[in-house]
C-alpha cells in the first residue's frame, strides 16, 4: 500500500517523537529499532522507508529534542522581562518536575555522556543545540547588562546542567532536592533574579 506524504510525515514524526522520550530515558544504547517501532505501533520493516540507520535516527531524534528545548525555552520567557524571563527559565530548569522527567527533559542533562561514543552527525546536531540554547541564555543576560553575556551564558548552562544531572544521580530525595535549590539560588544571586519560580 502506498502513502500520501502526509501520511508518511506524519508517521515520521512520530517515530522521531518516540525515539526522542526514549533516547532521552534510556539513552541511545538503550533503544531498539524493533521495540522503537512497536512502540509507535508500527512495524519493524517501516523503519527504513524513514531512516538510514539508527544513527540516522539519533541525530534526527537530537534535532527533535533542542526543537522541544525551543518550545519550552520560549514558554518560559515569553513576554516577561529579561530577569523575569531567566528567573522563570531557572526555575524550570532546576525543579523536581523538570528532574523527574528524564524522558521529556533537556537533552544536554540526559545525554551528556552518551555524546563521546555517538557518531559525528549526532555530535555536530547535540553541539548546535548547546550553542543555540546558550546563544538565548546570553541574550537574555545581554539585555540585563551583563558583561561578555555569552561566557556568562556559558558557565550559567554548565551549572545548571551539572545541577540537574546530579540531582538525578542520588538516591537521597532530600539531598537531590538541596542540589536542585542551591543551584537556583546561586544563579539567581549571581544575576539578581527575582526567585519567584
Amino acid at each position: 500500500m502506498r502513502y500520501d506524504a502526509e501520511h508518511r510525515g506524519k508517521t515520521r514524526e512520530k517515530i522521531l517523537r518516540e525515539a526522542a522520550s526514549a533516547i532521552r530515558a534510556r539513552g541511545p544504547d538503550g533503544v531498539g529499532v524493533a521495540a522503537l517501532m512497536k512502540q509507535a505501533g508500527l512495524t519493524h520493516g517501516g523503519f527504513y522507508a524513514h531512516f538510514a540507520s539508527k544513527d540516522d535516527l539519533v541525530a534526527q531524534a537530537i534535532g527533535v529534542m533542542f526543537d522541544d528545548v525551543r518550545g519550552r525555552f520560549d514558554h518560559e520567557t515569553a513576554e516577561r522581562d529579561p530577569a523575569a524571563a531567566l528567573d522563570a527559565y531557572v526555575g524550570f530548569y532546576l525543579s523536581r518536575r523538570h528532574r523527574d522527567s528524564r524522558e521529556r527533559g533537556c537533552p544536554i542533562a540526559a545525554l551528556s555522556t552518551d555524546m563521546a561514543r555517538l557518531e559525528p552527525v549526532s555530535r555536530e546536531r547535540f553541539g548546535r543545540g548547546i550553542a543555540a540554547l546558550t546563544g538565548w541564555l546570553a541574550g537574555a543576560l545581554a539585555r540585563l547588562g551583563v558583561a561578555d553575556a555569552d561566557a556568562a551564558a556559558s558557565a550559567m548552562l554548565s551549572e545548571m546542567v551539572g545541577a540537574l544531572s546530579l540531582s538525578r544521580a542520588v538516591a537521597d530525595p532530600a539531598q537531590s532536592d538541596a542540589i536542585l535549590a542551591h543551584a537556583a539560588a546561586a544563579i539567581r544571586n549571581r544575576f539578581g533574579l527575582g526567585g519567584g519560580a
